[in-house]
């Protein structure tokens, strides 16, 4: 099947979504890396957080949505591929993380439903590695949900130690900046851009 970015004539959109209401954080951080390879490797790219993620709580089939929720919409709906980013809070997503994957639900009637034929890689963030990486599980669990495609790798990013990132973005662990830089080769590899990656 040719990818739909191909037949509209467009680059890839490749689109992250995660992090918390307040800039800045390390979820944000690691997202915006991954979305720099997307851009390095020849994508088009979006990121939304903080307080795009301010959205009131999903009601199926309301008849209107807000500004917000309608850019957050069209831009999953866009979307070549996918990272989805979440904090650990209490054990599991964050609730602006879930609710805005609630709203993947207004696309069960495209022609791509909700994330169909869409690489999905996914990261999380938090104090602990239980935490991280049963959080981890359930953000996998949601986008199977969702009907899309898994990245085999997933980050699970510890902040409980030494500090990851700058206050600049950069990641200042070469472990984790290493498994991010594989997170974002999967999904750029479903897109068919894998050399244009790997050569930036």
């Amino acid at each position: 099947m040719i990818p739909l970015f191909e037949r509209a004539g467009r680059r890839p959109l490749v689109v992250a979504l995660g992090g918390s209401l307040h800039g800045s954080s390390s979820t944000q951080k690691a997202l915006q890396l991954l979305l720099d390879q997307a851009a390095d490797a020849g994508c088009d790219t979006c990121l939304i957080t903080g307080q795009a993620l301010d959205l009131p709580f999903y009601t199926y089939g309301a008849d209107k949505r807000t500004e917000a929720a309608r850019y957050l919409v069209d831009k999953l709906r866009r979307a070549d591929g996918l990272y989805i980013g979440s904090p650990v809070y209490h054990g599991s997503i964050s609730g602006v993380v879930k609710n805005a994957l609630d709203y993947a639900e207004d696309l069960r009637d495209d022609e791509r439903a909700y994330f169909s034929g869409r690489a999905v890689g996914s990261l999380t963030t938090g104090g602990g590695w239980q935490g991280c990486v049963g959080t981890l599980g359930a953000l996998r669990d949601v986008v199977h949900a969702l009907r899309g495609w898994n990245t085999p790798f997933g980050v699970p990013i510890h902040t409980g130690g030494e500090p990851v990132f700058d206050a600049e973005g950069r990641c200042l662990s070469e472990s984790i900046q290493r498994q991010l830089t594989l997170l974002g080769q999967q999904v750029l590899d479903s897109l068919g851009i894998a050399a244009k990656a790997t050569s930036s």
